[in-house]
């Protein structure tokens, strides 16, 4: 369990793969138009980094060092053929949405990344659990940018209506530019929040550096009171 939350609390927070590490960037400023969209390509890449993950880990014995990115690439794809025909034919709507990205998530540098710096050196369970937490991250991270531009854009979040009938929304926020500009606006806003974090540790300490893993100057005060 404690595993779990270390994975989680990573993959959501510490280590989010949008809002900190900033990579598979690219669906996350094509599709993200929506937050029904953003949610929906967010489970996809879940899904795929699950069963993946699960794989790799099984057989990373086995796999040589010379081809393994190849064997890597190989499993993805399977895993994302699969996904896509289950999006095809459950949400044909969803579906044409994302269009050329589901298929594209073969290369998403966060599901191929995790494989190599994670699934390939650990056990089973800890790569479920890393796949568990990376994937919620990157899902709340598409849905948040989704949501944010659909609701300033639209006007609407979950193709329902939210803001006053008066209000008129930036549009600009619905077309490819709005994606840069709201991106840019929630990566500032967590790096603000970073700071004034860190800046609170190192004054009273947080009370739990083993799950956030910071190196907490005050974290040995309590124990020497």
């Amino acid at each position: 369990m404690k595993l779990f939350q270390e994975r989680l609390w990573a993959g959501l927070i510490k280590e989010n793969p949008v809002f900190v590490q900033a990579i598979g960037m690219c669906p996350v400023l094509a599709v993200t138009s929506s937050a029904t969209n953003g949610l929906g390509m967010g489970l996809a890449v879940l899904a795929v980094l699950f069963c993946s993950n699960a794989v790799i880990s099984l057989i990373r014995r086995f796999i040589p060092a010379t081809v393994r990115i190849p064997s890597f690439i190989v499993i993805i794809a399977g895993f994302v053929t699969i996904v896509q025909f289950v999006t095809e034919a459950w949400t044909p709507g969803l579906n044409r949405s994302l269009g050329i990205f589901i298929p594209l998530i073969v290369v998403n540098c966060l599901i191929l990344g995790r494989a190599e710096a994670y699934a390939s050196k650990n056990g089973l369970m800890a790569s479920l659990f890393d796949a568990v937490g990376m994937g919620l991250g990157f899902a709340a991270a598409l849905t948040t940018l989704g949501g944010v531009r659909e609701i300033l854009g639209a006007g609407t979040l979950f193709g329902r209506a939210v803001l006053p009938s008066g209000a008129q929304p930036a549009l600009v926020l619905s077309m490819a530019p709005g994606a840069f500009i709201a991106l840019g606006i929630l990566l500032a806003l967590v790096r603000v929040v970073q700071l004034r974090r860190k800046g609170s540790i190192a004054k009273t300490g947080c009370g739990s550096c083993q799950l956030c893993g910071e190196d907490c100057p005050s974290a040995g005060k309590g124990a020497e009171a």
